[in-house]
């Protein structure tokens, strides 16, 4: 503490210095502190939601003018402009899109009373209210329902909206919602702000879609592995799918150029006589082919279209581009096997 922060504490009364002393301790101890609203919340309640955060968060409930000397004491100025109504002081180690995302789901709904201010439009839904005829749909439509009796019950004939965020909520108007059972407002801890490794983080940068932002991310690092494939970066995720695909784009070139290599024989064979075969079937005498070649179907030459393939994965114009040069080297290799058969039979 310092100095001056002595100066400020050394005139209060003890119990003040303790309560004092425990709010710095709780701010000291964790990574995260931050003001939680507790206004509308009863003590019963209150003390349940403490309890629901033992092990990952801790709550203190005391004087504003308390907590506003412990803050000032630890450095978190800014923290201080939010003390104001009924508030309390958190710490958690839990980052704080984690802490603002469980006081959220921890929240309930519950009525509203009469002079609270409304924190969105309060609306009565469309249908059967269930009320029996009777005065209550005067109630209903001096409120701004439209609302009438129709078979045998009072019917509400359309959403209404009866009052609008930031209104005051009117004795008539709240009578009328605790008839229906609307709940209009949520009770739970109000997270105002908070500060962790120097940021102060209000509630509006921490209501964000978690599962949009994942998926969000997993697209720009699908994104970014397909360029850095197509432009032949290689990095330690990417490496070894360049690899693959070089080697797959080395065997579908060799294939295409007939290099006579020990690894493309098997597939250099098999497309020869696959190109031998389709070329034997276009000729209408049989009795001028050798005995093996009679009554032959061409068969595809699957070995390299299944190179070319595979070489040709990544990107939708490399298959393309690839197929049509495939296409190309298809004709002259069919002219060479032509002229090869032609010598075959003088």
């Amino acid at each position: 503490m310092s100095a001056q922060a002595e100066r400020k504490t050394e005139n209060l009364p003890q119990w003040k210095k303790e309560e004092v002393d425990e709010l710095a301790e709780i701010i000291g101890e964790y990574e995260s502190v931050g003001i939680v609203g507790i206004a509308g919340i009863p003590s019963k309640q209150l003390q349940d939601m403490r309890r629901d955060l033992h092990g990952t968060a801790e709550l203190r409930v005391s004087r504003n003018t308390l907590q506003v000397r412990a803050l000032e004491d630890a450095g978190l100025d800014d923290l201080v402009e939010h003390i104001e109504g009924q508030v309390g002081i958190i710490g958690t180690n839990e980052n704080p899109f984690s802490l603002y995302k469980e006081l959220e789901a921890s929240k309930t709904p519950a009525p509203i009373n009469e002079g609270e201010v409304a924190p969105n439009d309060i609306v009565i839904p469309e249908g059967d209210t269930g009320v029996d005829p009777g005065p209550f749909v005067g109630e209903l439509q001096s409120i701004g329902a439209n609302a009438r009796i129709e078979e045998g019950s009072i019917q509400v004939m359309e959403d209404s909206t009866v009052l609008e965020a930031g209104e005051e909520v009117s004795a008539d108007l709240s009578n009328v919602l605790n008839e229906l059972g609307i709940e209009p407002k949520e009770v739970g801890l109000d997270l105002r702000a908070v500060i962790a490794d120097g940021v102060l983080f209000d509630p509006a940068d921490l209501d964000i879609d978690v599962e949009a932002y994942q998926s969000d991310v997993s697209t720009a690092a699908a994104r970014a592995q397909n360029l850095s494939i197509n432009a032949s970066f290689p990095t330690a995720a990417t490496a070894p799918t360049l690899i693959a695909k070089a080697t797959g784009e080395a065997k579908s070139l060799g294939l295409q150029a007939a290099i006579e290599d020990e690894a493309l024989m098997p597939d250099l064979v098999s497309k020869a006589d696959a190109q031998l075969r389709a070329l034997a079937t276009q000729i209408d005498d049989e009795e001028a082919l050798p005995e093996e070649l009679q009554d032959v179907e061409a068969a595809a030459p699957a070995a390299a279209d299944d190179e070319d393939e595979s070489a040709d994965d990544q990107t939708e114009d490399e298959t393309e581009t690839e197929d049509a040069d495939a296409d190309d080297d298809d004709d002259e290799d069919g002219g060479d096997g032509a002229a090869g058969l032609g010598e075959m039979f003088g």
